[in-house]
């Protein structure tokens, strides 16, 4: 989750990553960033560890996908060619897989 944090906010300053590309703008900076900073947070409070370090890692990843979705809608991702749109998909189910992941991991420590 670190690396891929780290990816995310290498690529709102970038505005480009592996061909992907988000628009050029203050705004879609703030927000990529803002959700690769939590992706971050998130793999380093799983790395932690405890139920509620996972739980709070839990919130961070919601609010990613959250925010991932708000791209989208407020047009800072483009949608408009199928890599594009695949990308971001594939981007989103990979932050749900850790979720998931981390959800089990908690559900282990009860």
């Amino acid at each position: 989750m670190l690396a891929f944090g780290i990816a995310e906010v290498v690529t709102a300053f970038r505005h480009s990553f592996f061909g992907l590309s988000t628009e050029q703008s203050v705004a879609s900076t703030v927000a990529g960033a803002g959700i690769g900073l939590l992706y971050v947070g998130a793999g380093a409070l799983a790395l932690v560890g405890g139920r509620k370090m996972l739980t709070v890692a839990l919130v961070c990843l919601g609010l990613d996908v959250a925010g991932r979705v708000a791209m989208v809608a407020l047009g800072f991702f483009s949608v408009d060619t199928p890599r594009q749109a695949v990308g971001i998909a594939l981007g989103t189910l990979i932050v749900i897989a850790f979720g998931v992941y981390l959800w089990t991991e908690r559900t282990r420590l009860s």
